[in-house]
């Protein structure tokens, strides 16, 4: 695809890593055996981010099914991958995100910094044109440097349950606020998280494990009218017009397990 989107756009100067010893790189054997580890027990995409090299230190091969490409090949491609396979609509928003979610993150206390995770929503397409697939992006930070710069960062991506882009959130686990972005006003803003009741965790529990409203409510010895109101109220909660969109809200907010 066509761009006048740039590699070195996607690395700020915010994050500038000055140096890294081959000797940590030795170490990097045990953090991409872990990748892969975790890759084999999830249905998520897996890929590392390196700063300091401005490249991809591994990709699991769920991205390559995703995007009909090969995970080596993914891999050499580093950040050219989001210039081939996402719009540039999205990919100006990535941008964006990209030099907001920075900025916030060196506000942070360093030694909170590894606590937070960034999450958002993209489209991501077979040769950049059209629409493709609406995803789901999460990048937590994996090692810091010294002075509290992201050397590698693990991200993980998988389908989003809405239908637009952004959505853009960092929030620290176990925290009982988050940040949101708002790209009409370019700013951040703390919001209270949303708190949910016992009988509501257990609904949104029963259906990420596919229990349909009738299996639920005999689960719960409630009536299928009570299932249907506790549905209500958290899809008024959290904004949200069905249970795929409610579940992703709560895995995205940490709110279930």
């Amino acid at each position: 695809m066509d761009s006048n989107i740039k590699i070195g756009d996607f690395f700020s100067r915010q994050n500038s890593v000055e140096s890294v010893n081959e000797s940590d790189y030795e170490k990097t054997g045990l953090i991409i055996e872990a990748a892969r580890a975790f890759e084999r027990s999830t249905y998520q995409c897996v890929y590392i981010i390196d700063y300091f090299k401005k490249e991809f230190l591994y990709v699991s091969n769920n991205i390559a099914r995703l995007c009909g490409g090969d995970a080596e090949k993914i891999k050499d491609f580093g950040y050219k991958f989001y210039i081939d396979y996402v719009p540039e609509e999205d990919l100006k928003m990535l941008l964006e995100v990209n030099t907001s979610g920075f900025e916030l993150f060196n506000r942070l206390p360093v030694e909170e910094r590894k606590d937070y995770t960034i999450s958002y929503d993209f489209h991501i397409c077979k040769d950049g044109t059209g629409k493709g697939w609406l995803v789901n992006h999460k990048l937590t930070p994996l090692v810091l440097t010294n002075d509290g710069k992201i050397w590698l960062s693990i991200c993980t991506i998988s389908l989003a349950a809405g239908n637009a882009v952004g959505n853009v959130i960092m929030k620290k686990s176990g925290a009982d606020t988050y940040y949101e972005y708002s790209f009409d006003s370019h700013t951040w803003s703390v919001k209270d998280e949303i708190v949910l009741s016992e009988s509501e965790r257990k609904v949104l529990s029963l259906s990420t494990q596919g229990y349909i409203m009738s299996d639920i409510a005999e689960k719960l010895c409630k009536s299928i009218d009570t299932i249907k109101a506790c549905k209500r109220n958290l899809f008024k909660k959290m904004g949200v017009r069905n249970i795929a969109e409610a579940i992703t809200y709560a895995q995205n907010h940490q709110l279930i397990l």
